[in-house]
């Protein structure tokens, strides 16, 4: 019941995922991301273990399609699962669980890989990929809304959306942007207004971290 998309900007570097769903808290269950290594969003029964684990099979070098081989080989409940993984280079892979019964879809586009399950209709996932393809010229977070905002536009779930997540991450161990909408009765409208509340001064909190006496303003 959730429909989502990891993302790569190929100019600056940064790695992220935004996610919708009809439960609540969606944003500390799904979305993981790593800078330098790649983001994952693993969804449907959702295992939160598989975020850092596949995080760490990446850093180790190992490609997002073979890390998805050796899951299905090892752990015997994947089959519930939906996964989307994309690797720091942009390659990408997905997974739908053979007991994943709703109308469900993965996609690889280009520096991003879409998923999708309990949809209105496959469309909704293309629709994020094409709408993350179609906005290169826009920062990373802005694309991964503009996807997700696609998508609904498109059919989004069945049900009716609860919560939301945007994550991304680019140098520094701490997210760029981490925005949840934990519960709401329209959260991709929330997380739209959140995002536009951010955006302005998403840089200057980098700053205010790693180099404080260059920070603007006084607190």
């Amino acid at each position: 019941m959730t429909f989502s998309i990891a993302g790569r900007c190929s100019r600056t570097g940064m790695l992220g995922a935004v996610v919708a769903t009809s439960s609540m808290a969606v944003g500390s269950r799904c979305c993981w991301a790593e800078p330098g290594v790649g983001a994952v969003l693993t969804q449907h029964r959702t295992d939160p273990r598989l975020g850092p684990m596949i995080l760490e099979e990446l850093k180790g070098g190992a490609s997002p399609q073979a890390i998805i081989d050796g899951l299905e080989k090892r752990d015997s409940n994947l089959a519930w699962r939906q996964l989307a993984v994309l690797a720091a280079d942009g390659t990408g892979a997905f997974f739908n669980g053979a007991r994943i019964v709703s109308v469900a879809k993965g996609r690889i586009g280009r520096n991003c890989v879409a998923a999708g399950n309990i949809l209105r209709n496959v469309a909704v996932v293309d629709a994020i990929v094409e709408a993350f393809e179609e906005n290169e010229d826009v920062e990373l977070a802005e694309r991964l809304v503009r996807a997700i905002e696609a998508g609904d536009a498109a059919g989004g779930e069945l049900k009716q959306l609860k919560s939301a997540g945007l994550l991304v991450v680019h140098r520094e161990s701490f997210p760029y942007v981490d925005l949840r909408v934990d519960l709401n009765s329209q959260p991709l409208v929330e997380l739209r207004f959140l995002w536009e509340l951010y955006q302005p001064q998403a840089a200057a909190y980098v700053v205010r971290a790693v180099d404080p006496d260059q920070a603007p303003g006084p607190a």
